[in-house]
């Protein structure tokens, strides 16, 4: 089903004449230097810097060329390659190997253009059988252009001779006469052909070789049956392996708008038709610290069941894929097929249950994955979250499921450790906690945005309560460094009974030692009056309500317009 729908959204991208995607047999590849010859093959000076400026760095400019699959060995590409095939040098330290690479290059040509009448193809012979490798260090830029891919450019021209159409026509017929002599059912279009030995690898998922790595591999003679060895144990046209690895590459590049990255995991979506949602989707889930206003209304509107702007397309499948490296494989981390309308509704309950009061006014509205995911881990970085906490976090989104307890159990664990409650971590505790009270139809369990004065659960008034207590310290101690919550509050969240006698008794001594506090006996009774006896244990779920209760009770102690009435 996965390469099936790569397979379908190559040929929907082919169709589109302002998507540049490579034809069969041609790939996305990375250029950094021309060679720029005259008809009888001179070289005009030195090799032309091609790359582009992006911000303050050079990047290699993206090619359509003809490509070949390299494992071990010298094995040339045509018409383009890295200066160890082209120039027959490298700053590898190999100079024999660069020489037979350079050889392998020249000679690969000669059979394949031999009897071509292509001016910007004999230019590029004659220039291969006139090179001395030994020429290449002397070139002014040799440090920059070492080991780097190049290409060949006939002078006057603007066009590369790659994209001429003499070499599509010679490429093509060396394909198809190279072709796999293996022929069987296709298990992605289910149709008879030749079937791929090798997949082209996969570039561009974060952690993975820079090199590329695959999706479909068999190494080991473990993984192979019946006598099939490599890719043929799983079926696959070249046809469909060009046309699924050609898709996936172009959702992975690095400008992508349909990509993001969640933990380790690389995710990229599409849908079966062209829709504006792809190239919102990323923003959807992580959007923008910036103040992007089309995202923000979309957003409101989802969050309240509306999504008239996506209602032509409301129907129209919606694919997403999570990758994650593994040595030299890929790992399939999710893959969730839906329709546009069930992912704007799913989004939209997503934000709706993460919903709190703000601690302070610039707090996002829609906090992003990445933003609550740290939240997670030590230190607050990215590279400490779980990563399959990452992916079991994105399928609740996508599927409206319970959120992990993983996630829950993550972030009360941060906050015992460092204690601190933010606007974050209280937002996962509210969402993760409405979710399993709704498909548990807990009745006795509500969860608000902001304070809630009348509920009655216990462990929700025990975090009112601490906030409560902490505050007449402060106001007893105003110039004190640390307060009760560093030293009780992982405790009194978990063993209520163990600690809060203790604090009650401190806390007299508190209000009577604050001439101006905003703690009263009065105020600690309106809390403590429904919770009875103080429970022994609080399970995770209560320690979640306990944190809540503090979140929630904390700007109600520090209004300025009540600091003075109350005494």
């Amino acid at each position: 089903m996965m390469l099936q729908a790569l397979n379908d959204f190559y040929w929907r991208l082919a169709d589109d004449p302002e998507k540049e995607i490579p034809v069969p047999g041609f790939s996305q590849q990375k250029a950094h230097f021309a060679l720029v010859i005259d008809k009888k093959g001179a070289l005009i000076g030195s090799p032309k810097d091609i790359r582009l400026q992006e911000g303050k760095r050079l990047v290699p400019k993206s090619i359509s060329a003809p490509a070949v699959q390299r494992t071990v060995g010298i094995v040339p590409n045509f018409t383009w390659d890295n200066t160890g095939y082209v120039l027959g040098a490298d700053n590898k330290d190999k100079p024999e190997r660069a020489q037979k690479m350079f050889e392998s290059f020249r000679s690969f040509h000669h059979q394949l253009c031999g009897e071509t009448e292509d001016e910007g193809l004999k230019a590029m012979i004659s220039f291969l059988d006139s090179w001395q490798p030994e020429n290449a260090p002397k070139f002014e830029n040799w440090n920059e252009l070492a080991g780097q891919n190049v290409v060949f450019q006939l002078d006057g021209e603007f066009h590369y001779i790659h994209e001429r159409s003499a070499v599509k026509k010679i490429w093509e017929k060396h394909q198809s006469t190279n072709a796999s002599e293996v022929v069987g059912r296709c298990l992605v279009t289910g149709e008879e052909s030749a079937v791929a030995r090798l997949h082209p690898l996969i570039k561009g998922v974060r952690g993975a070789q820079t090199s590329g790595a695959a999706i479909v591999s068999f190494n080991k003679d473990a993984f192979t049956s019946y006598g099939k060895n490599q890719s043929f144990n799983s079926p696959v046209g070249e046809k469909a392996v060009f046309a699924y690895t050609t898709a996936l590459n172009y959702l992975l590049r690095s400008d992508s708008r349909q990509k993001i990255q969640i933990g380790d995991a690389t995710t990229v979506f599409w849908t079966e038709r062209d829709s504006k949602i792809e190239g919102m989707f990323g923003m959807l889930l992580d959007p923008s610290e910036n103040d992007n206003k089309p995202i923000r209304d979309f957003l409101e509107a989802v969050r309240k069941g509306k999504m008239s702007e996506f209602s032509e397309d409301r129907d129209m499948r919606f694919y997403i894929l999570g990758l994650s490296p593994n040595a030299s494989r890929l790992s399939v981390r999710f893959w969730h097929v839906s329709t546009v309308a069930d992912i704007c509704a799913k989004i939209g309950q997503h934000f709706q249950d993460l919903s709190i009061t703000k601690e302070y006014e610039n707090n996002p509205d829609f906090p992003g994955m990445w933003q609550l995911l740290r939240e997670t881990g030590t230190l607050r970085k990215l590279d400490n979250v779980s990563p399959l906490l990452a992916g079991a976090f994105m399928r609740s989104i996508l599927t409206g499921a319970m959120y992990p307890q993983s996630l829950l159990s993550a972030v009360i664990t941060r906050i015992r450790a460092d204690g601190q409650i933010n606007y974050m971590r209280a937002a996962v505790i509210k969402a993760c906690l409405v979710r399993r009270f709704r498909f548990t139809k807990s009745s006795q369990m509500e969860v608000k945005m902001g304070l809630d004065k009348e509920s009655n659960n216990v462990a929700y008034r025990l975090g009112r309560l601490f906030a409560v207590l902490e505050k007449a310290q402060k106001d007893a101690l105003p110039g004190a460094k640390a307060t009760i919550k560093d030293r009780y509050y992982a405790s009194a969240s978990a063993t209520p009974r163990a600690v809060f006698p203790q604090l009650l008794r401190l806390t007299q001594h508190h209000i009577q030692k604050s001439e101006y506090g905003y703690v009263s006996d009065k105020r600690i009774e309106e809390i403590v009056d429904s919770i009875g006896s103080f429970p022994g244990h609080l399970n995770i779920e209560d320690q979640g309500m306990f944190a809540l209760g503090y979140y929630h009770q904390r700007p109600e102690l520090y209004k300025k317009s009540e600091t003075k009435k109350e005494v």
